[in-house]
Order: structure tokens, then sequence, then C-alpha cells
């Protein structure tokens, strides 16, 4: 599927092609007309959700849903995009701000998309089980369960940013500036079974195979050479093989004793057990996740009502008392 053509169903390519997604994205190429399709199919889907929701109380409160809806998650967003790009450029990442707004919006977008497709289940039970707490709670449930899965797009694409260097630039530096002499095809070395004894075979010219020496039994590894050769550690004989003389014959699998294998000439060192170290702007990430949780909840309980307590009056507002947790937890406690 192409990446520049345009779709009004922007969320069946993010699902079917999200490939060509990252890479829009890492090119900077129309993201402009990528973000707009996005930003309507949201606006739109939240809308239809938030009718959903209001209809639990009235029409007139299933029109004010419909917009109180999308307007929170855009309002959220613009409070928290400032402090994720600036977290990326605190620590040298190389995002531009269309860059960071197109990957929330991805998120945003596969969020109200779930949520529009849940909207069937939620009017089941609007209809079917009208209890106001249980109607909640459910939504709520549902709205988190979207979101969580909207985000975990949004690591997703930040994941393939930083493979691209666009997060931790200088690891990236750091494999170009490799040296240039560098052999790039490696050497394979081929194992050759040496009784024990034998003489070491002199070391072969760069871009040939690296043979095998011999070394007897408990015998402690010579020091890696200055040209480069490294030996490793004998490998372990079963002790059914020990005691077999020199120049015996060995099952395939089963090295004589004393065989040592040793890496090819010029070929890269190996490091082992170093750790894949995360860039500080994928931690960073994962607090900014949070912080916009935090702050879309607080906007919801602020942008309240949703759903319309049918005990109470139509209101295009609320007044400010208490927090969005203390009223779910009295929500399930009451249930």
């Amino acid at each position: 599927m192409s990446g520049d053509r345009p779709s009004p169903l922007v969320i069946e390519r993010i699902l079917r092609d999200r490939d060509s997604i990252w890479q829009q994205i890492v090119a900077e190429r129309d993201l402009n007309a990528l973000t707009g399709r996005m930003l309507t199919s949201s606006a739109i889907a939240l809308a239809c959700y938030g009718a959903v929701l209001g209809f639990f109380h009235s029409p007139l409160m299933a029109l004010t849903s419909a917009l109180k809806l999308p307007l929170l998650f855009l309002v959220t967003l613009a409070i928290c995009l400032p402090t994720l790009y600036l977290f990326n450029l605190v620590f040298g990442a190389r995002l531009s701000v269309r860059q960071s707004l197109a990957l929330v919006m991805v998120a945003i977008t596969v969020t109200s998309m779930l949520a529009v497709a849940f909207a069937p289940i939620s009017l089941f039970f609007l209809i079917t089980a009208n209890d106001y707490g249980f109607f909640k709670l459910l939504n709520v449930a549902i709205l988190t369960l979207s979101a969580l899965v909207g985000l975990r797009f949004l690591t997703s694409g930040m994941q393939v940013l930083n493979d691209h260097g666009l997060l931790a630039p200088e690891a990236a530096n750091a494999k170009v500036d490799e040296p240039a002499n560098a052999q790039t095809t490696p050497v394979q070395a081929v194992p050759v079974a040496v009784p024990v004894g034998a003489t070491p075979a002199a070391a072969p010219v760069a871009g040939q195979s690296a043979e095998p020496v011999a070394v007897p039994a408990g015998a402690v590894p010579a020091e890696p050479a200055a040209n480069g050769a490294v030996t490793t550690a004998p490998t372990p004989v079963p002790a059914q093989w020990a005691g077999q003389p020199a120049g015996a014959s060995f099952p395939p699998g089963v090295l004589p004793p004393g065989y040592v294998a040793q890496r090819p000439w010029n070929s890269p060192p190996v490091r082992r057990g170093e750790p894949t170290q995360r860039p500080a702007s994928m931690t960073l990430l994962y607090i900014w996740i949070l912080l916009f949780g935090f702050v879309g909840t607080q906007l919801a309980w602020t942008l309240r009502p949703f759903f319309g307590d049918p005990g109470q009056d139509f209101a295009f507002f609320r007044s400010i008392d208490g927090n969005f947790y203390a009223e779910i937890l009295r929500t399930i406690a009451n249930l």
C-alpha cells in the first residue's frame, strides 16, 4: 500500500501497513496530510463514541458528549506534546515537531477507532442493563483498554525511529565511523582435528581460514598473538572419549583432547555480555505516557459530565470537586 495514497480509512493503513507509516514519519514525507487525515478520523470516531456515552442521560447530553470527547483528547495532546518534544531535544534526539505530532496522532487514532468499535457493545448494555454505575465503569474500561493499545503503537513507532538513529544519533554515528579497513566478509574457521602434541600450524595469511591449534591436555591457552589470533578454552571431551590414543577417530561433534578453536585472523573482536542500552528518549517516553494519562484523566474530570447522572438535571459542566480516581473507587464500592 502506498504511503502517499490518500485514504479516508487511515486506520486500515495503520493496522495493515504500519511499517510504511513509520517510514513516512522517519522521512518526514507528506506528514501534514497524514496528520490531517488521522485528526479527522479520530475526531469523527470519538464524536460517535461520545454520543453513545451521553445518550444514557438524554439526546442533549449525547450531543454535548460528542463535542467534549474529541476535545478531551485534543486538549490533552496540546498540553503534553511540548513536553514530549522538549524531552527528546534535551537528550539529543532529532525528532521534529511534525514527527512527534504524527507519532502521537497514530496512538490517538488507534485509540479512537478501537473505542468506536466497542460502541455497539456499549449501546447494547445501555439498552439491556440500564444501570448508571455499571455503564460508567464499562465505558471507562473500554477507553482504558483502547488507550493502552494505542500507546503500544506509540512505543513501537518510537522504537523504529530509534533504529534509524533519530533517538540516539551518537550510537548511529558510531556505527558509521567504524574503520574502513575492517573486514566486512567474515572468514569461517574450518575445524580440523589435530592429535595431541602436534606442532601448531603457522599463522595463515590474512584472508585465509584459520586452522585450529593443538594444545596438550591441561595446558593453559596462549595469550592473543600480535597478529590478532585469539584462542579459546579447550572444548570439553566426554569422559568415554578422553582416553583415546592420538590419531583415533572421533564421532561427529566430538573434538579430540587438547583441541583448541581459533577465530579467523582480522575478524572483529567478539564482545560478550555487553548490555544493550536503551536510549534516554525511550525511557522518558514511558514517563511521558504516565504524564499523558494523568493529564487526560484530570481533564476528563474537569470536562464532565460525559455520561450524565440520570438523577441530576442536564448541565454542560459540573463543579470541580473530588477527583477522577476517587469517583471510580466510589462507583466500584456502590456497585
